[in-house]
């Protein structure tokens, strides 16, 4: 019961920071540091990974009918829309699914630790501050979705990959990259979680073919409950940025980065 009531916060935690670009891989393993889950190794990375299925499924509930292009209520320009956009978040897809196959068991074994997190943290934070503080004086040159071209979604899929290092946050990496290429903050936020979709799944499979399926039963019990608190928690919080960048910057996001990370840095040296 207590390992079960440690998953739903962890589904908690990843519901929240998964789209927040404050990084998710960074505040499980952190959270893992302070409550530790007493599973077997192979599970508790495979749980790192899966939990994060019930953040898309959210996505694709709250955007079903943008993304479907077999709806029989949308006209055939509606339907080519959707088609066009599933096009661009396949091209966006390209560089983190490359570097991915590539790097992954690399990255995991030289950068999964607290030191990493918390200079992750506190860069990416310090270049949000900058950024936005640039932005805020800028006109945007895409401020609808069926505006963004090709290139711009490979080039923010290129800044995607730098979501590979713990505590960059793949949410801030993207968005962050749309507003450098000029994308109104909503447009970025948005097609970001679109990206999400193929990345996050593969991820998962991939995890689950490298690592298997022979877990206990509270194991998989404990698996199935952080995906669905996650699930729940991802459609109030994509809601609310959503609605939170249409009128503020991402700044108080840069802020928390830094102060956390100084946070992270006190707790493990002290």
């Amino acid at each position: 019961m207590i390992e079960i009531l440690k998953t739903i916060i962890f589904g908690i935690i990843q519901g929240v920071s998964e789209w927040l670009p404050i990084s998710s891989t960074g505040h499980l393993l952190l959270l893992d540091e302070f409550m530790t889950l007493n599973l077997s190794k192979d599970f508790k990375e495979l749980f790192m990974v899966v939990i994060q299925l019930g953040s898309i499924l959210a996505v694709i509930v709250l955007y079903f009918n943008t993304l479907n292009p077999f709806s029989l209520k949308k006209s055939k320009t509606e339907k080519f829309k959707s088609y066009i956009l599933w096009a661009k978040v396949v091209v966006a897809t390209i560089p983190a699914m490359i570097f991915g196959l590539l790097f992954d068991d690399i990255i995991e074994e030289a950068l999964y630790r607290w030191q990493v997190i918390a200079f992750a943290l506190f860069f990416y934070g310090v270049i949000y501050i900058f950024i936005e503080k640039k932005s805020n004086k800028r006109e945007f040159r895409v401020k609808n979705i069926d505006d963004l071209s090709f290139l711009d979604a490979l080039k923010m899929g290129c800044f995607q990959t730098l979501a590979l290092i713990p505590g960059t946050s793949r949410s801030g990496s993207t968005i962050l990259g749309g507003l450098i290429i000029n994308i109104d903050r909503p447009i970025a936020a948005k097609f970001s979680f679109f990206m999400a979709i193929p990345v996050m799944f593969g991820a998962s499979i991939l995890k689950l073919f490298k690592l298997g399926f022979d877990y206990t039963k509270v194991e998989y019990i404990s698996l199935l409950v952080g995906t669905f608190i996650s699930f729940i928690v991802s459609l109030f919080v994509i809601n609310f940025l959503i609605n939170f960048v249409k009128t503020h910057d991402f700044s108080i996001f840069g802020w928390y980065r830094v102060v956390i990370s100084i946070v992270v840095t006190l707790v493990f040296i002290f």
